[in-house]
């Protein structure tokens, strides 16, 4: 990686074998990610740019603390080390490099989902599975953005709840050619790290589902893309190549996505400790609290305050380095 040799620390985590060294007068080991030592706190930073690398030994040796690293590897080209270490230290480091917006830090408690066995992964769509939001797509393509978007504010002030806010979106829809939805399926644009995160999961035999407020054509989309296991949303009326700006059948809104969790994982066994969901807004914070891990993605306040875990500054890769693996 470069910028090692110009790295004591780095140099010697990824390039020597000796089970120690000592630097700045402080003694750093070394450990595997499947026998981690018992440590008041146990962290990982992920980065995508060996360039951190520096700036990440800074802040370690100023901890002036023993500890125990490990180099975390994944399906992915993101890098991770791992620190067991004194608490005060370990806050210390964390407070250091909380400000960088290329540095994902990771508490690792000592129940954490294991990416060694199977899991269940619900997850939202829009915003978390891809970057838009398809009712706002539809709506511009159909030439009624702003009275959309009007719905939506209204919403988020808290004068409709999801159901109304979703129906009287949809309204707006009516007369508009069903064609939109095809030309939008064929240009959703993936969340980044969306399908890298898929791929690793899927490899480990982990079932993957997904739970919208949005669409089923978009949904289904995805699912077939993506070769997941459930996909659940919304499903519009058409008649005659037009939208009625209906739906029907139940509404998949908050609670529906939260059932899902608990459904999915009856359905295949899924033991506790492996049921994670992850979503961005506040609609999906039953979801992420019926889950046993729930994940905040680059996510409103409401909804960090209430999962496990965040994911606020990398992409969706970072979500396998949330996890153990024990193998």
């Amino acid at each position: 990686m470069a910028n090692q040799q110009q790295n004591p620390l780095f140099s010697w985590l990824y390039d020597e074998v000796s089970a120690s060294i000592t630097l700045n007068g402080c003694l750093f080991s070394r450990h595997e990610e499947a026998s981690a030592p018992n440590a008041d706190l146990r962290l990982r930073l992920v980065y995508q740019d060996a360039q951190c690398q520096g700036d990440i030994a800074e802040a370690v040796l100023s901890c002036a603390k023993p500890m125990s690293l490990a180099v975390i590897t994944r399906q992915n080209d993101l890098s991770c080390i791992e620190l067991c270490l004194d608490k005060q230290a370990g806050q210390k480091l964390a407070d250091v490099l909380a400000e960088r917006d290329d540095i994902e830090i990771l508490y690792i408690g000592g129940q954490q989902p294991r990416l060694d066995q199977p899991g269940l992964l619900v997850m939202d769509m829009d915003s978390t599975a891809i970057q838009i939001e398809c009712i706002d797509e539809l709506a511009a393509m159909a030439g009624v953005g702003e009275a959309v978007a009007e719905v939506t504010e209204r919403a988020m002030q808290g004068e409709l709840d999801f159901e109304q806010s979703l129906r009287q979106r949809v309204a707006k829809l009516a007369g508009a050619d069903a064609g939109i939805i095809d030309t939008l399926c064929g240009q959703l644009p993936l969340m980044p790290g969306l399908e890298v995160m898929v791929a690793e999961l899927q490899a480990h035999g982990w079932r993957l589902v997904l739970a919208s407020g949005g669409f089923t054509p978009f949904v289904g989309h995805l699912k077939q893309q993506l070769n997941l296991d459930a996909a659940y949303a919304n499903e519009l009326v058409i008649v005659e190549g037009k939208l009625k700006g209906e739906v029907i059948g139940t509404v998949v809104d908050a609670q529906f996505k939260a059932d899902t969790v608990l459904r999915s994982a009856e359905t295949w066994q899924i033991p506790v400790g492996q049921r994670l969901a992850i979503g961005d807004g506040a609609n999906d914070i039953p979801m992420v609290q019926a889950a046993d891990f729930g994940i905040a993605y680059h996510a409103k306040p409401k909804l960090q305050a209430a999962a496990d875990a965040a994911i606020a500054k990398l992409d969706l890769r970072v979500l396998t380095f949330m996890l153990v693996n024990l193998a």
